[in-house]
């Protein structure tokens, strides 16, 4: 698949699989989803190359690639094998949304050039891209109690993989409205503008 026909390219990742859907780990893949009935995009289709469903659009008259990738969170880095196009060229145009363990459910936060976290799915795209030069919305997802990366894997797992309280999805629901904003002002503006507006 060639990138150029593409001004923007959003990738949502999450786990693949109906276990896994609407899960905290998930939350960049319903953004994405979110942002693609907002702005009346075609059905998700299956891309064979990419291992991933994608979608067509425009935003801001802006031609849009928005991309849930059909594997699990540490294997998000494969989908980048089909994309032809040189791959520091790719980064100044693509946005990773991605859930986030060190920030609260309702919260969001804007990087870029920033290190992974120790997000696994991160870290994968960081290994395939070779660079951390690239932008992403955080996606809170860390319950009251908040959840240290120092705690045992098992448990950090156990949350990840958990689905948000009626409570805590009002609060996604909101915040998933603005990182649909947000995404607007990166697609029209660039990640700085949408940095300062929404961080």
């Amino acid at each position: 698949m060639a990138t150029k026909k593409y001004d923007t390219i959003i990738v949502g990742i999450g786990n693949t699989g109906e276990e896994y859907e609407h899960t905290r780990h998930n939350a960049g893949r319903d953004i994405v989803e979110l942002a693609a009935k907002t702005y009346d995009f075609p059905a998700f289709t299956f891309d064979k190359y990419m291992n991933a469903l994608i979608a067509e659009g425009k935003i801001a008259k802006q031609r849009v690639l928005l991309v849930r990738p059909e594997t699990y969170v540490n294997k998000s880095g494969d989908i980048f094998k089909s994309l032809k196009l040189a791959k520091k060229d790719i980064t100044q145009t693509l946005l990773i949304i991605h859930d986030d363990l060190d920030l609260p459910v309702g919260t969001m936060k804007i990087v870029q050039n920033r290190g992974s976290g120790g997000h696994k799915g991160i870290e994968s795209i960081m290994r395939a891209l070779k660079t951390e030069d690239f932008a992403r919305i955080r996606i809170g997802i860390a319950k009251p109690a908040h959840v240290k990366k120092s705690q045992n894997k098992s448990e950090v797992i156990k949350i990840v993989t958990s689905t948000f309280s009626p409570a805590e999805k009002l609060l996604f629901k909101k915040i998933a409205k603005k990182s649909v904003s947000a995404i607007e002002t990166f697609v029209s503006e660039d990640a700085q503008r949408a940095m300062n507006e929404f961080n």
